[in-house]
């Protein structure tokens, strides 16, 4: 029989309705029991692309026996940290203050109130290298609250102060960091730089986008040679690697050892979103078609897997298939060289991804290149050039054999958060590219937000199966404007650019505070055991670095002083952590560098799809600038937008003309393309100075 999960629309929480385990989700209802029969409350998070969360589930949550005992002593809430990171947010610093680590799935005991008193993640059905079964978990912890309740009420008092108390801005503010937080970030990159394999520390090793980016924009600055070398290398690495996945493009989560062999297959939406824009930074640095080949390929999954019927961007894919972690994505040696028969010379395929030195996973092979292609090449006498036709030919004929197994399980949940990233990546890419496809999938997603995800002039962050739930987070807030923001640049519609400057004040009415910055949750939501703040930049960015982001660059556009000098003020305050952890607050070191390294405001006015226009349109979008954001306004329009970055701003002689303007102070007006760029290019050097 169904549990109370029965009317859910998460796919995780789906997964778990006909669990023997009576689940709850988080809300009134589970907490009003607990407090009526006394009891503690089991909260487990996971996420439906979780291979652990499946494999704890199987064991533990599907066994009559575990259940039994959960609910005869328990309250048991089931939580997807997708739909809700505030509770993922609290209680994930409740585990890491218990035990020193976090993870998913997360397993938390809490007093009728909503206090955490003890806390892990993964738990054996069966006591293992040390670690007691869950079984025996439950049943101490049921033994320990009825007779040891004074003592847990005394921690989960403590413990509820301190992860309330874990913020690390300062309250006073200081000096800004840039010099010195970005000089201090580089040199920890370069100290854990990876000089054989690429990327930073040691394994398990996961996608770097946000140091990377780092790196690039320190690099634009002043000239790096060894902060472009560690973002080419690391790059090229996981591009070969068996995190990438070979045959159809996208990254995996992360992988389990140095090489970036062997993934941890599952694959995330926010993962993707942000490499796709590192790989088109790198291929505007370099003009390596390597990296642009990445970027297609890696938008070509996201438009064959990850993209719904009505736009939006779907969450993940599992690593499990059939039962079996990253069955979908391993092939033997012969099966391909039956699949290639004639039309591609197996031997060089297989050499090229490292098959004939034998089986890598399991008894089968995940596909990766081990050495340059070049070497490969050499040995079998080719030119680099019809290897890399041969690849392609390979990769499309292998594509087509493996779409008739049978697919890892998707999570359809549509967040705005993660679709905020992917549209910003997929908005830039269509402007530097030239690719309408592109630009019209980041449209859509956009639009299928707008017009879906709302309640009463407020955005929600989940959507699925016809249902949009859950007030948005500040993350959804940030991302989506950003994405909007890049969407402006790509098109020049203003509509974009109105709805971000909609979302930007209601992000600020939503979630600001004068004494504490930004917190994760609206000021009218519901009340939790503590507010959550989240600073630090983790696989995605803080709230709070995406909302300096889309404050510094929304200001510049609406003149909004007030705006910039919440960004500003953010930054200050985070100087000291960001000093002592710079890892931790990447992105938002990102944004103090765009802050404080004067922007670029570069309005272009005249006719579109005049070739004048275009080619000084060109000079705009081509080039990495990390510095620098866009305006526009037709000519021939007798629309006059109230943006105040277009204000006065007229076209010369009837030719497309453009103002590159620095800090209130602008050039002259230019109409020739060469000039453009001998500007920009001044522009960016005396802001570097």
């Amino acid at each position: 029989m169904p549990n109370h999960l029965v009317n859910e629309t998460s796919p995780y929480l789906q997964q778990h309705i006909d669990n023997p385990v009576d689940w709850y989700s988080w809300g009134d209802e589970a907490f009003e029991r607990a407090k009526a029969e006394d009891k503690p409350i089991f909260l487990s998070i996971g996420y439906s692309a979780c291979h652990w969360c499946h494999v704890m589930a199987h064991e533990s949550f599907e066994d009559e026996a575990t259940a039994a005992i959960m609910n005869e002593h328990f309250v048991n809430i089931k939580v997807d940290r997708e739909e809700r990171p505030d509770v993922d947010n609290i209680y994930m610093a409740a585990v890491q203050a218990l035990t020193g680590r976090g993870g998913w799935p997360m397993s938390v005991w809490l007093l009728p109130d909503g206090r955490p008193f003890f806390g892990g993640t993964y738990f054996p059905n069966k006591p293992r290298y040390g670690i007691p079964s869950f079984k025996q978990v439950l049943l101490r912890v049921a033994e320990i609250y009825r007779g040891k309740r004074l003592e847990i009420e005394n921690d989960a008092i403590s413990l509820t102060e301190a992860i309330s108390g874990r913020l690390l801005l300062d309250r006073a503010e200081s000096g800004l960091p840039v010099s010195g937080c970005l000089s201090e970030a580089v040199q920890v990159l370069s100290s854990n730089y990876d000089r054989v394999w690429g990327g930073f520390g040691k394994a398990p090793k996961f996608p770097p986008s946000m140091s990377l980016e780092l790196l690039l924009a320190t690099h634009h600055q002043n000239g790096q040679k060894q902060a472009l070398k560690m973002v080419t290398h690391t790059l090229d690495r996981m591009a070969w690697g068996g995190i990438y996945d070979q045959i159809g493009g996208g990254f995996h989560r992360y992988s389990v050892d140095e090489r970036w062999l062997v993934p941890h297959f599952e694959k995330m939406l926010y993962d993707n979103a942000q490499l796709i824009g590192v790989y088109l930074h790198a291929y505007q640095v370099t003009n390596e078609e390597r990296y642009r080949k990445v970027v297609e390929e890696t938008i070509g999954y996201v438009k064959r897997e990850m993209t719904a019927p009505l736009g939006g961007f779907y969450s993940s894919q599992d690593a499990d298939s059939e039962g079996k972690e990253g069955k979908y994505f391993l092939w033997d040696q012969d099966e391909i060289r039956h699949v290639m028969g004639r039309s591609v010379d197996a031997e060089c395929i297989l050499d090229y991804w490292g098959m004939l030195k034998g089986a890598n996973f399991d008894g089968h092979s995940i596909l990766w290149v081990p050495e340059p292609p070049d070497r490969v090449a050499k040995r079998h006498n080719i030119s680099t050039g019809k290897l890399s036709a041969m690849v392609e030919k390979a990769k499309a004929i292998l594509l087509t054999e493996r779409e008739k197994r049978i697919k890892p399980g998707r999570d359809e949940k549509v967040l705005v958060a993660w679709n905020g990233l992917m549209i910003k990546s997929l908005a830039e890419t269509a402007r530097v590219l030239d690719r309408p496809d592109m630009l019209m999938m980041a449209a859509n997603a956009a639009n299928f937000i707008l017009n879906t995800m709302h309640n009463q002039g407020r955005l929600l962050r989940s959507y699925r199966s016809g249902k949009a739930r859950h007030l948005a987070y500040l993350k959804d807030y940030a991302f989506f404007i950003e994405g909007l923001i890049e969407l402006y640049q790509s098109t020049f519609k203003i509509r974009w650019l109105n709805e971000a400057l909609m979302l930007t004040g209601q992000m600020v009415e939503l979630f600001w505070d004068n004494e504490a910055g930004f917190y994760d949750t609206a000021s009218d939501h519901e009340s939790l055991i503590t507010r959550p703040q989240e600073v630090i930049d983790g696989a995605i960015p803080s709230g709070t670095s995406g909302a300096v982001a889309a404050l510094a660059r929304m200001a510049l556009y609406t003149g909004r002083s007030d705006w910039l000098d919440k960004a500003d003020r953010l930054i200050k305050r985070s100087r000291t952590a960001a000093e002592k952890y710079p890892n931790a607050f990447m992105y938002l070191l990102l944004q103090a560098g765009f802050i404080l390294d004067n922007p670029q405001e570069v309005v272009l006015i005249g006719e579109p799809d005049t070739p004048t226009f275009e080619a000084m349109h060109s000079v705009i979008r081509r080039h990495y600038r990390p510095g620098q954001i866009t305006a526009f306004q037709d000519s021939t329009s007798k629309e006059q937008t109230l943006l105040p970055i277009l204000e006065g701003r007229r076209a010369v002689n009837g030719k497309a003309t453009a103002y590159v303007c620095q800090r209130g102070e602008c050039r002259m007006p230019i109409t020739a393309p060469d000039a453009l760029l001998a500007e920009l290019q001044k522009a960016t050097q005396t802001g570097s100075s």
